[in-house]
């Protein structure tokens, strides 16, 4: 909702599967990915992401409750840009959004 309300298009998928496939239809400039999806979990789902076509500018942004330092480490491994811990701050989100200006 704060990214349509920004002006930006949105879709959303309720799993990893349903997010690979919202991805052949609407290739999208930034992904936020909940790790905890079911069927397919949000490191699964992203390292399948970054084979699919279109993805080269994609922003990947993993969304979890888990924050530790192996936990971004995962993320990143699993092709994440960044990494945000639940509740995310809109600070944050700002300062991601910011980033894709540049």
């Amino acid at each position: 909702m704060i990214m349509e309300l920004n002006g930006y298009v949105t879709r959303v998928a309720h799993d990893g599967i349903d997010a690979l496939a919202a991805f052949d239809d609407f290739t999208p400039r930034i992904a936020f990915v909940d790790i905890g999806m079911p069927r397919m979990n949000g490191y699964e789902a992203a390292t399948a992401m970054r084979r699919m076509p279109g993805a080269a500018r994609l922003d990947l942004v993993a969304v979890t409750g888990w924050g530790a330092d192996s936990d971004r480490e995962r993320s990143r491994q699993a092709g994440f840009d960044h990494h945000l811990t639940k509740p995310v701050q809109f600070a944050d989100l700002e300062h991601i959004l910011a980033s894709l200006a540049d």
